[in-house]
């Protein structure tokens, strides 16, 4: 990634977060913005850099309780937490300036992650929408996974060239298997499920252990994203199965997308 694209990003999320003080670590606005400056970092130092280790230890809560404090203490903490962040951001751009992160545009950078995960965000109004047809015409009703990923093939070929469907595998605890999609140029890996009721949220998440586990022996695989169609809400708590699973000390990124949350 380029010096000047990975201060503007860091920068951003600077600004971002001295828009949150008057929010609290509960608020979803506070939840997406550390979840995005982590994912950030990552993508511009490595996922195992210290900058990252660093960021991630910033706690925004009290660390000990003491009877008779006041309730605004939880929210002097939180602020302290969100001033600490700041400082730690304002040391990395410092970092970029002084050292330079040299060389073009990486591949897997932020703006194609952002691409993707917009699509799948926004996936669920767009098949709403192909239900929508005029006079009643046949449409496309997305039942199971087949249907998921007719639809996001046809929404990723408006911004990538080269998109490989069911790429094999290399083998894994002795068997192989077939990817969703390779983007060859960009060395992302997209992996599509759908919730149903025969795939509870605990199932779901040994499976997506396991193709994370997979993926990372595909020599074409920098990033692995995950994309979980769940229009029936099935999964209860999205955001947590998100973190968990991105949570990983392996060498390749995965970002795993719940959508839609409500």
């Amino acid at each position: 990634m380029q010096s000047a694209r990975a201060i503007e990003l860091l920068e951003r999320q600077r600004s971002v977060g001295r828009q949150l003080q008057t929010e609290n670590e509960d608020s979803a606005e506070f939840t997406k913005w550390r979840r995005d400056t982590e994912i950030a970092i990552e993508h511009i130092f490595g996922v195992e850099s210290r900058n990252v280790t660093d960021f991630k230890s910033v706690s925004y809560t009290l660390n000990v309780w003491i009877s008779g404090m006041p309730e605004s203490a939880w929210h002097r903490a939180y602020v302290e937490g969100l001033r600490k962040a700041d400082a730690i951001l304002a040391s990395m751009i410092d970092e970029v300036r002084e050292y330079d992160l040299g060389g073009g545009e990486d591949v897997g950078s932020p703006d194609q992650l952002s691409l993707i995960e917009k699509l799948c965000l926004r996936f669920h109004a767009v098949a709403r929408q192909l239900q929508a047809r005029h006079a009643d015409r046949e449409t496309l009703s997305i039942e199971d996974e087949y249907d998921v990923q007719d639809l996001l093939h046809a929404l990723l070929r408006l911004h990538f060239d080269d998109i490989r469907p069911e790429e094999w595998t290399p083998s894994y605890a002795g068997s192989s298997a077939r990817v969703d999609f390779l983007l060859k140029n960009e060395r992302i890996v997209i992996e599509v499920k759908k919730t149903r009721s025969s795939l509870r949220p605990g199932k779901l998440g040994e499976e997506l252990i396991v193709d994370r586990a997979r993926y990372g022996h595909h020599p074409d695989c920098d990033t692995l994203v995950c994309f979980v169609y769940d229009p029936e809400a099935r999964i209860g708590n999205p955001v947590g199965l998100e973190r968990d699973l991105e949570n990983h000390s392996g060498k390749r990124k995965v970002q795993v997308i719940v959508a839609p949350k409500t």
